[in-house]
């Protein structure tokens, strides 16, 4: 029942013919609830357009639409509204109607108004609690639809947020990356997220068949179809059929596919390999590329007008070197995952070895990283991961690898004391040309003036008149 705070009282709209009965439910209901009245359902349609309501009260019989004409108005355009039928001609038949209808309950006349305000109540109560339920699924789908994608960086906080705009929506969606940086994990993200949820999401790796192969797997055969074709089978656009199918390396796939494909995108309906039978489907289509899809278009690689389908929604994906601020969570993400994965405590890992992580370019992106943390993990043999624990070609990229033996050895002082010291010589034999350093370091110019901010606020760098003095020095 409503309180009589100031919350807004919820609203009951009244629809009934008979002058009499609406006034007496008015006069019932008014104390905890906002009445309005409506003589006919045009006019009950009116007060729904107006303004939200919260109940219905509706006659069933009245002129021209009836109660029940007026509930699927009301299911079709306020599905938040409850609705509740009044009739003095009840029947079993009428009732089971009305609750297949989307009916919360169906009272005769004359009505117990005291059964009729808890049913108000009990009713109004539900659908709070139903929209509660709504908006938290809404939450923890906006929050864990995506949480195998790590990343707080400002790139990838635009790259979540496309995705939750598009996946609500039926858009074909375009995710262009670098290899490795998750693009089949960011179009299951869109399938999840989406109304075709509970449908198949299935994925196809273009780049990976032939251009006969990849017809035959896209859009099935039919028996006797080719050598070796013994019976039908459906192909990939039809067991995606309610869901979400991904293409990936869209860009490989062969000028015939890309004519086919056209026209399934148009149409929704295609052939299978040696068939004239039309099969039609419901899907929604994801595609990726590690190529500029644009540049294909330009060189007559890739069809245009496929291109402009396919375009409709585009993401892109940044190299994991794009988002180094990302790193240190990946690492921990990828760390834990893998201890669970082997049976063992989750490790941690030391500022070395973490910030040779940091500092290493990633060529293979994210796929890499995951890929070298596993290694560190299984190979590890103290709590924590080390610089000893990375591997050999990541230390030696960032140029570390002579340091990095002495560690333990008669060279004192931690490799970030080191790596400080390195960099610094570098600079001074470059005359400060930070371009010049970062290329003989065979680190980005970025990464160069991030550590370098960071040693000036730790106040690790040496005073200006200092390193004047060491350029000086033979």
């Amino acid at each position: 029942m409503a309180d009589e705070t100031n919350t807004p009282r919820p609203v009951v709209l009244i629809a009934d013919d008979d002058r009499n009965t609406r006034e007496g439910l008015q006069r019932a209901l008014q104390r905890h609830y906002t009445i309005r009245l409506a003589e006919d359902a045009n006019r009950a349609l009116d007060q729904l357009a107006d303004g939200e309501v919260d109940v219905l009260l509706s006659d069933l019989r009245m002129p021209g639409l009836d109660g029940l004409g007026l509930l699927r108005r009301v299911q079709a355009q306020h599905p938040s509204t409850v609705c509740i039928l009044l009739t003095a001609y009840g029947s079993v038949e009428t009732a089971v109607e009305a609750m297949k209808q989307g009916a919360y309950d169906f009272l005769t006349k004359p009505v117990n108004l005291d059964h009729l305000e808890m049913l108000i109540s009990r009713a109004l109560h539900s659908r709070d609690m139903e929209t509660r339920n709504r908006d938290l699924q809404a939450q923890l789908d906006s929050k864990f639809g995506m949480e195998r994608i790590v990343g707080e960086s400002p790139v990838m906080q635009r790259v979540f947020d496309m995705v939750r705009q598009a996946a609500p929506t039926s858009a074909t969606v375009l995710i262009q990356g670098p290899s490795g940086t998750g693009k089949e994990l960011v179009a299951q993200a869109i399938h999840r997220l989406s109304t075709r949820s509970r449908g198949p999401f299935v994925a196809v790796h273009c780049a990976a068949l032939s251009s006969t192969l990849l017809e035959s797997e896209l859009f099935g055969h039919e028996r006797g179809a080719f050598t070796g074709a013994v019976a039908r089978r459906k192909g990939r656009f039809e067991q995606a059929d309610g869901g979400t199918l991904f293409l990936d390396e869209i860009s490989e796939i062969d000028p015939a596919i890309q004519v086919k494909l056209l026209r399934v995108l148009e149409e929704r309906s295609f052939e299978r390999v040696g068939g004239n039978e039309k099969v039609e489907v419901d899907i929604r289509l994801i595609t990726a590329t590690n190529r500029n899809l644009r540049t294909y278009v330009t060189q007559g690689k890739f069809r245009e007008d496929l291109f402009f389908r396919l375009n409709v929604v585009d993401i892109a994906l940044p190299s994991l070197a794009e988002r180094a601020g990302d790193i240190p969570i990946l690492c921990d993400h990828f760390l834990r995952e893998f201890a669970g994965r082997n049976n063992k405590a989750a490790p941690g890992i030391t500022p070395d070895a973490l910030n040779l992580l940091t500092t290493y370019a990633w060529p293979g992106n994210v796929r890499e990283l995951r890929n070298t943390l596993e290694k560190m993990v299984v190979l590890g043999r103290g709590e924590k991961l080390t610089a000893r624990d990375v591997p050999m070609n990541i230390r030696e990229s960032v140029g570390g690898v002579g340091l990095i033996r002495n560690v333990g050895g008669a060279t004192s002082g931690s490799l970030a004391d080191m790596e400080h010291e390195k960099i610094l010589a570098v600079l001074r034999k470059h005359d400060k040309n930070r371009t010049r350093a970062a290329a003989e370091l065979r680190i980005s110019r970025r990464t160069l003036h991030r550590k370098l901010n960071a040693y000036r606020a730790e106040n690790i760098l040496p005073p200006e008149a200092e390193v004047r003095a060491a350029r000086l020095q033979p």
